[in-house]
């Protein structure tokens, strides 16, 4: 049997006759760049946010990026944030000339430990990024009243977080903004590349908007810089199709979610993903935890079975941020999570004979007998 980390065809497959369909809707009306369709999406995913507005961007780095600066966020500026996520976290900080300044996140959650906070907090700190990781939303309330006592902006990254909830509120809804990405894997992705925004501020929303289209506050005039980050016509007809069977996807996950850790309920060497108390997750990765990580993902392989590693360097070691200092040991949660983590297939049209093939072939290579 294989198993695909992930299967975008299976996916797309009952839905090609509305794709195609909407596309051509686009083609005909020649809205390619921003338009209609755009902004259909963009009340349509509001709404699914319960968030007042949605503006819909290039890409989940853009939503970062323009999110930071629609609110000031530059020079000599600080920004606290996590070491194990994506770099597109940390770049659209640097983007906008500040620095990204790290705490460790919970063992348990793999998100932000609020605790970390205080000792990052600076004169020059100005926001926060808390990263709803693999579908679970961060421990937002002590994030949020901190930022409170402190006058910070919170930028909630939720770029895997589509439809995952913090105490019955929707990730990305209760900061200052919640950035999204439509990346193809997403629970909620394009044909390509698209982001978007959620406030509920009505002056950042607009500000964000100027932002993405060359600092346009209408055509020619230009209020600001800004820079071309628009989502395009074709990529926003796609998501308001698959938009509708978010929810459905999200439950299917949960409950592959369910099975894998039924099936390694009782086996010490496979640690299994934590959902806390006050989260609904949408898995949109299901990392599990193993020694000797590496050998048992080229053992799983050999069995057809497709894996991933997120993140396999943490930021803060990377080459690319080595000039802000950091040292190996710095922020060991994170560390450890980064030479343990192995992500097991995980979508929405996985079967239950699939799973069962992944969670007996992981025992087994845990039980081979070559790993100490």
């Amino acid at each position: 049997m294989k198993v695909p980390f992930l299967d975008l065809k299976a996916h797309h497959a009952p839905l090609l006759d509305k794709f195609e369909g909407a596309i051509r809707e686009v083609i005909e009306s020649s809205a390619f760049a921003g338009g209609p369709f755009v902004e259909r999406f963009e009340e349509e995913f509001a709404a699914y946010c319960d968030s007042r507005y949605a503006v819909g961007v290039g890409n989940g780095t853009d939503a970062l990026w323009l999110a930071l600066l629609a609110l000031g966020i530059g020079a000599g500026d600080e920004v606290i944030t996590v070491p194990n996520t994506f770099m597109a976290t940390a770049e659209a900080i640097t983007y906008c000339n500040a620095r990204p300044v790290f705490v460790d996140v919970d063992e348990h959650t793999f998100t932000m430990n609020p605790a970390g906070l205080k000792k990052a907090l600076t004169a020059n700190t100005k926001a926060i990024i808390p990263v709803h990781l693999f579908g679970q939303p961060a421990d937002m309330d002590p994030i949020l009243e901190f930022a409170r006592t402190h006058r910070l902006f919170v930028i909630e990254d939720a770029a895997q977080a589509h439809g995952a909830e913090y105490k019955g509120r929707k990730a990305g809804t209760m900061g200052d903004a919640g950035c999204f990405s439509f990346y193809p894997g997403k629970n909620l992705g394009a044909f390509g590349e698209a982001g978007a925004v959620v406030t509920d501020n009505a002056d950042l929303q607009k500000r964000i908007q100027v932002l993405r289209d060359h600092g346009q506050a209408r055509k020619y005039h230009h209020t600001m810089v800004g820079w071309n980050c628009r989502m395009d016509g074709i990529q926003a007809a796609v998501l308001s199709i698959k938009l509708r069977h978010l929810e459905a996807g999200n439950l299917l996950r949960r409950g592959h979610a369910l099975q894998y850790n039924q099936a390694f309920a009782g086996n010490d060497e496979v640690a299994t993903p934590f959902e806390a108390s006050y989260a609904r997750h949408v898995y949109h990765i299901y990392p599990v935890r193993v020694r000797e990580r590496d050998e048992v993902r080229r053992r799983l392989e050999e069995q057809g079975i497709g894996c991933a590693v997120h993140y396999p360097i943490p930021i803060h070691l990377q080459q690319a941020y080595c000039s802000l200092g950091y040292a190996a040991g710095a922020f060991p949660v994170a560390e450890s999570l980064s030479d343990e983590f192995l992500s097991l297939p995980m979508f929405p049209e996985l079967t239950k004979e699939q799973i069962e093939y992944v969670a007996r072939a992981v025992t087994e290579s845990m039980l081979a007998g070559a790993l100490p």
